[in-house]
């Protein structure tokens, strides 16, 4: 959760996949080489979109810090839902192809040791809390310097005393003048313009722009995976058809 970097913090949900990859193999029982199966798998759609869709915010805001990020869900409507969708099946929810895969680790872990169990349960609301957290920071929220709403219930005393100060001298209500250039919508101020005469020829503020939301390219490569996590999260069984009678010669001299 101290974690500044998106990248970063969806790389350390990998290593928490691949300790259930490992449970499932070391609990030697069908339920749990099937799940290690399938967490594999989901973990290719999954997390391989999250990174594709990491790589997608950069290559527009080129940071991948946190604190950089908010509201994308308003401006990038299409990539938020993206987001959703495999965060969500990142982190098991019904429905989606990792529940499938953690589900049955965890019942063949609960055959083999049901205190075992519980701390693999453990593990998954830990995994929940910090990939939750990083997409109410990153989608949802407000932008870094974007003005609060006077409506919203949650605002702090700051905020609240920020709404009632004057504009700085040279800044009209409108925008127009000599002041600071206004930020970019959801980027940081890092990636400003130093020189607020540079936005245009008559020294006026720079407008605050919006990212473009998903190409036609970026949508052609997510799309799949986006149908193969909810296919298998729905009907898996094709695959453990396939799957099952190498895992029952593999079992074989351990039952």
């Amino acid at each position: 959760l101290v974690q500044p970097d998106i990248k970063k913090l969806i790389a350390y949900s990998s290593v928490s996949h691949m300790g259930f990859v490992t449970l499932g193999i070391f609990v030697l029982n069908m339920q749990g080489m099937d799940g290690a199966m399938m967490v594999m798998l989901a973990h290719g759609f999954n997390t391989g979109a999250l990174f594709l869709l990491v790589g997608v915010i950069y290559e527009r805001a080129h940071t991948r810090e946190i604190t950089a990020f908010g509201g994308l869900a308003t401006r990038m409507p299409v990539y938020a839902t993206y987001f959703a969708l495999f965060m969500l099946a990142s982190i098991g929810l019904p429905g989606l192809s990792g529940f499938v895969g953690e589900f049955l680790v965890a019942l063949g872990t609960w055959e083999y040791n049901p205190w075992a169990a519980v701390f693999t349960f453990a593990v998954v609301i830990f995994a929940a809390w910090y990939m939750m957290w990083l997409f109410q920071r990153v989608i949802w929220g407000r932008a870094p310097g974007e003005a609060p709403d006077p409506h919203d219930g949650a605002l702090t005393t700051e905020e609240r005393d920020s709404l009632h100060k004057e504009p700085p001298v040279g800044v009209d209500q409108s925008g127009h003048g000599h002041g600071a250039p206004l930020p970019v919508a959801g980027g940081s101020q890092a990636h400003q313009p130093a020189d607020p005469h540079t936005a245009s020829d008559h020294g006026h503020d720079e407008q605050a722009t919006v990212w473009p939301d998903l190409t036609k390219k970026e949508l052609l490569t997510l799309a799949p995976l986006a149908i193969l996590t909810i296919v298998t999260g729905v009907y898996p069984s094709p695959i453990f058809d396939i799957v099952e009678p190498a895992f029952e010669r593999i079992l074989a001299p351990f039952v």
